[in-house]
């Protein structure tokens, strides 16, 4: 008895995709449409490689005080110079960019977690916390982040590390997170699935980690970003004024032997430039994965796969 072509390809077994498959094609044609959110992990990328390549290509004890030659010009022994501290501004370099993008990362970390945990305990419970926290936030925001931190820092009357800085910038970068955060989570309380959660007897964390956090994911990473920002802005802010340690070789203590040393009138460039085209590199980096991220977690701003 022979079989037809249809009857054999209807007793075939339908190989269904992957799901895991149709969610990397589904990232992937969206981050082609997305360039924005390229474009600033091509410019953190690149940083990421000049730090990992020239680690290996430049000494990093250079970066010292006292490690080289003082106020040499850019050369085929010092690509880039060094300071008056007898620093080599590579190896400054190399060291410095993951220095002061730790202090943000750290700062931001601890930043978004503490206002992610307020927000979703007060906006979810509501009642007195709610109340106190609303003025806490909005009253602690209309005073200047950088007054506050000047005299916090000031106060301490000793010397900040880096991870020193980051823990005193982090004490006022869970405002903002908290503040953004309680208006997202007091709309998505409101929505059914939440309700029925509620209503089905399911606890109130059992509600906040399966229902409530998982929504505003997207929403966290971009405002993590955004702590990152504010946090490595604020820590170079503090430096250049001279509230770090001195002897730290991060971008805003660079910045601010430049200012010490006045460089800038004396005509030592190569001192300054690098410094600040890395800063420039790491912010419009930083700026643009924000405003990728706020069009993944906005839907009105999202762009359909």
């Amino acid at each position: 008895m022979s079989v037809t072509v249809s009857e054999h390809l209807a007793a075939a077994p339908i190989r269904e995709r992957s799901p895991w498959l149709e969610a990397g094609t589904s990232v992937l044609s969206y981050l082609r449409r997305n360039s924005t959110l390229i474009y600033g992990l091509v410019l953190l990328l690149l940083l990421l490689l000049f730090v990992v390549i020239g680690s290996m290509l430049v000494d990093v004890k250079n970066a010292r005080a006292l490690s080289v030659r003082p106020l040499q010009e850019p050369s085929d022994r010092y690509w880039l110079g060094s300071d008056k501290q007898g620093r080599d501004i590579f190896a400054l370099m190399v060291v410095g960019t993951p220095l002061t993008l730790r202090i943000g990362l750290i700062a931001g970390f601890l930043g978004v977690g503490i206002g992610a945990t307020v927000a979703f305990v007060a906006a979810y419970y509501g009642g007195w916390f709610d109340a106190v926290t609303r003025i806490v936030v909005d009253t602690a925001l209309t005073v200047p982040g950088l007054m506050v931190l000047i005299i916090i820092v000031v106060s301490i009357k000793t010397t900040l590390s880096p991870d020193q800085m980051a823990l005193v910038i982090a004490s006022l970068a869970w405002l903002t997170p908290a503040r953004v955060i309680r208006a997202q989570v007091l709309t998505i309380r409101e929505r059914s699935y939440v309700q029925l959660a509620t209503l089905s007897g399911v606890s109130g964390p059992e509600v906040i980690f399966k229902e409530l956090l998982p929504n505003l994911l997207p929403y966290l990473v971009a405002a993590l970003v955004t702590a990152v920002s504010g946090a490595i802005l604020a820590s170079i802010g503090l430096e250049v004024l001279g509230l770090g340690a001195l002897d730290s070789p991060t971008l805003g203590m660079t910045l601010y032997w430049v200012n010490y040393s006045a460089a800038i009138i004396n005509g030592w460039w190569w001192w300054w430039v690098p410094p600040i085209v890395v800063i420039v590199l790491l912010f419009m980096g930083l700026f643009l994965l924000t405003i990728g991220l706020d069009e993944f977690a906005n839907p009105r701003l999202r762009r359909h796969i």
